[in-house]
């Protein structure tokens, strides 16, 4: 089984410290991917995101996807760490490493995390705007799609 880790933070993530803990020491990792995903400023419109959770029911959720994605693919690590709290453009809002002996096992298990991160985790999001509203996202129809493409046949 997979070591899985996982945590919700309100601190700056350290991307390399990250992918230094899952490698450190580690001789039968052929592959590590990464996910970054970023705040954008959206063309100079948006001041910072605002990040609400259900406190337990993320962490839980999110450890859910981890360890399904961990039995589905053969990888030996997963890091999944998503912020909350304010993020401004430019900081990091969510972190998936993953380690396998093999690339294709570490990039499906990665892309299968975000997709269900984006559809299953009790995250809110609220936009605040240079011009001074707020308000919250909404759900995307392409991240519905992207989470279907995983129940279908391989």
């Amino acid at each position: 089984m997979a070591n899985v880790r996982v945590a919700i933070v309100a601190e700056p993530l350290d991307i390399t410290a990250e992918i230094e803990k899952v490698t450190a020491g580690r001789g039968d990792i052929g592959a590590v991917v990464t996910f970054t995903g970023l705040c954008r400023d959206e063309d100079g419109r948006l001041e910072a995101l605002e990040l609400e959770h259900y406190p337990g029911m993320a962490e839980n959720e999110v450890q859910r996807i981890a360890e399904q994605a961990a039995g589905r693919w053969e990888i030996s690590d997963i890091t999944v760490l998503h912020r909350h709290g304010t993020v401004r453009p430019g900081e990091t809002i969510v972190l998936v490493v993953t380690a396998s002996k093999h690339r294709h096992a570490a990039f499906e298990s990665a892309e299968f995390v975000m997709d269900f991160l984006k559809t299953h985790a009790p995250f809110w999001k609220k936009e605040h705007t240079a011009a001074g509203a707020v308000s919250w996202v909404s759900a995307r129809q392409s991240d519905d799609d992207a989470e279907e493409r995983w129940n279908t046949p391989d």
